[in-house]
């Protein structure tokens, strides 16, 4: 294989789990950018979507009202999570709701391993059949589906923020929370709204990667840090920032797979976040990390 096609192959997988880290990202982002809170929980909300969908398809539930009804199902987990427990520490320190989320993040992949134990589940692919040739790389037809699913998101929350009231109450409150409730916006169901998105988002990332990747109760921890790593990438507070930092991230990670070795892509994201992290302190980055908190 020619190094052309060496790239070609490398940049074609990384888009396609890049694209998995950019819904993940965005959660962290819309979740972040309203109510100033780091929800480590995200990772479980991806591995709850890929069992979710994985188990209903198994009982014979085709694969679209699955797929729907977990997402629904997820979001409304990721709703009663804010209202349970993030809401009632809310004034709290953000230290505080940090552990908190890092506890529920346990509390599910614990609820998770006595539901569905330790052995893998597998999701057919949305659409069977051999892996296809584009640009001189070659794509399974999942990898396909991540893209197209990823992109359909991103276009459908465009609209959601740009053109539709809640969505612009949920900008508002993250530019300003006070400056929004005294413009009459709920704030609380703000907040609501944005736990249930970020729950959504997840659920759809662990839907359309299980076909790739087995649903098992433990994958959301991985995910759900490099998906961080994605919103860190992108400024922590800029959805667009998340969607190039998921695809950055997955093409580094190819990139070093293909050219180093596999048994650095996954260090690959956290030394991107070390470095990072590095860079705000001497003030090198361009942007600020979070510049709003």
């Amino acid at each position: 294989m020619s190094i052309t096609d060496q790239l070609a192959q490398y940049l074609a997988s990384g888009l396609v789990v890049g694209g998995v880290y950019a819904l993940i990202g965005l959660g962290f982002v819309i979740v972040y950018s309203v109510t100033r809170v780091i929800n480590f929980a995200q990772g479980e909300m991806v591995m709850l979507g890929a069992l979710g969908t994985a188990t209903l398809v198994e009982r014979g539930l085709g694969l679209p009202a699955a797929f729907a009804l977990t997402v629904v199902a997820v979001a409304a987990l990721g709703a009663v999570l804010e209202r349970v427990a993030v809401h009632p520490l809310r004034a709290g320190p953000a230290l505080s709701l940090l552990i908190l989320t890092i506890g529920a993040s346990i509390a599910l992949r614990g609820a998770a391993l006595i539901a569905w134990g330790t052995d893998p589940f597998a999701l057919p692919a949305f659409s069977p059949g051999p892996p296809l040739r584009v640009l001189g790389a070659v794509v399974v037809r999942q990898g396909l589906w991540v893209l197209a699913v990823a992109v359909v998101v991103f276009a459908l929350l465009w609209v959601f923020f740009t053109r539709t009231y809640p969505g612009t109450a949920v900008r508002a409150c993250a530019v300003n929370p006070r400056a929004a409730r005294l413009m009459g916006i709920r704030v609380d169901r703000m907040f609501l709204l944005a736990f249930a998105l970020a729950g959504a988002l997840g659920a759809t990332a662990g839907a359309v990667i299980a076909p790739i990747t087995y649903a098992t109760y433990d994958m959301g921890l991985l995910l759900g840090l490099k998906g961080f790593v994605a919103a860190v990438l992108g400024g922590l507070v800029s959805p667009p920032g998340a969607v190039a930092g998921g695809f950055l991230l997955g093409v580094l990670e190819s990139l070093a797979a293909g050219f180093v070795s596999s048994g650095y892509k996954d260090a690959v994201a956290f030394v991107i976040l070390i470095l990072l992290a590095l860079a705000q302190v001497a003030g090198w980055l361009p942007w600020r990390v979070a510049d709003e908190a």
